[in-house]
């Protein structure tokens, strides 16, 4: 059982780490490849508001990705744009990807490759992993106008999609931890945490939501 204190903490991490930006016309797009194929279904509906002419989904597989979606996460996306109506010739395909710093290197080098004029980004990512992926991206690619978007649900609706809320949970504790720790090993830009924020992470991982957890040396994941 999952107790009224958690899920009340749980639903502080969702609305800290989501950005709130709107989303707006963009050079590219970067669906960043997860569990979630809900990514996709976001990207291909934005894309079909005219938001932007050339997406890169990237990932390869994880330990959560690696029977639901064999051939990497990627290609898993590609595969479900294109039934969305999204033509082939708009999406690349970075297959590498196995962290959210590779997913920002591995699409900025297959866009450089592309000669995709680059000035902004709209980053699509799970709804409770918006800032880390901003605050990662901000790091590894200045001087780029980032947008973060993600499907637009509530917690509740989200952990009904999933159908695994001790995994949203963990997954959720470990993208807050990262914002902790990932700044003082260099990957990701520095953002200020409000107490209310860190006092429900704290109890959260105190109360076992630990599955998803880095390490605390400079080892990115």
């Amino acid at each position: 059982m999952i107790s009224a204190q958690a899920w009340a903490d749980a639903q502080t991490l969702w609305d800290f780490q989501q950005m709130g930006n709107e989303p707006r016309p963009c050079s590219v797009a970067i669906g960043l490849g997860s569990h979630d194929l809900g990514v996709a279904d976001t990207t291909a509906e934005l894309y079909h508001q005219g938001l932007f002419p050339l997406v890169v989904f990237t990932g390869a597989t994880s330990r959560t990705t690696q029977e639901r979606m064999p051939r990497g996460e990627a290609e898993h996306y590609r595969d479900r744009a294109v039934e969305l109506g999204v033509p082939e010739h708009a999406i690349l395909v970075e297959p590498n990807a196995r962290n959210t710093g590779d997913n920002i290197r591995f699409s900025r080098a297959i866009l450089e490759e592309r000669q995709a004029p680059v000035s902004s980004v709209l980053l699509v990512s799970k709804p409770y992993e918006e800032r880390r992926s901003y605050a990662t991206a901000q790091k590894l690619w200045p001087g780029v106008e980032w947008v973060c978007a993600s499907t637009s649900m509530t917690l509740p609706e989200y952990i009904d999609s999933i159908g695994d809320a001790r995994l949203v949970l963990d997954m959720m504790v470990g993208a807050q931890q990262r914002l902790v720790i990932y700044p003082r090993q260099g990957f990701m830009i520095e953002q200020e945490i409000p107490d209310d924020v860190r006092h429900a992470f704290e109890r959260l991982r105190d109360s076992g939501f630990t599955s998803r957890l880095a390490s605390e040396t400079a080892d990115q994941a």
